[in-house]
């Protein structure tokens, strides 16, 4: 399977937080999945770490080396993407998720994400 793993996915894994399920590591870390990070969600973790968010204490190129070097594959946002945006209802008003999904939708991959709001998109999903 192809899966996407949102921001949330992303930070948890790097930090082996518990929220994440003995089935949900199995799905990162087996060699039958590919699993993609978005360069939208690099910049979610840069923009937030410019703002200096108080919770918030990672850096965005660390991140990204860390996913590269454990073999996950970097997915670039393109015009395609963006404009596939306007397809997705206003459902959900992050701009950060919409892209992510609309990469999902366009891609043909299986969103990893815990925001339940995702569901109401069809866009194939695995809630954590």
């Amino acid at each position: 399977m192809r899966y996407l793993a949102d921001t949330n996915i992303l930070l948890w894994m790097m930090s082996s937080h518990p929220r994440l399920s003995q089935n949900h590591l199995n799905v990162l870390r087996s060699p039958a999945n590919e699993i993609y990070f978005s360069a939208t969600s690099i910049f979610e973790i840069a923009v937030k770490q410019q703002i200096g968010k108080f919770d918030f204490n990672v850096d965005a190129a660390e991140i990204r080396a860390a996913l590269i070097e454990r073999g996950y594959r970097e997915l670039p946002v393109t015009g395609a993407h963006a404009v596939r945006v306007l397809d997705l209802p206003l459902i959900h008003r992050d701009p950060f998720d919409r892209l992510l999904i609309a990469q999902a939708l366009s891609e043909d991959l299986v969103l990893m994400t815990a925001d339940h709001v995702v569901a109401d998109y069809p866009v194939q999903h695995l809630r954590v």
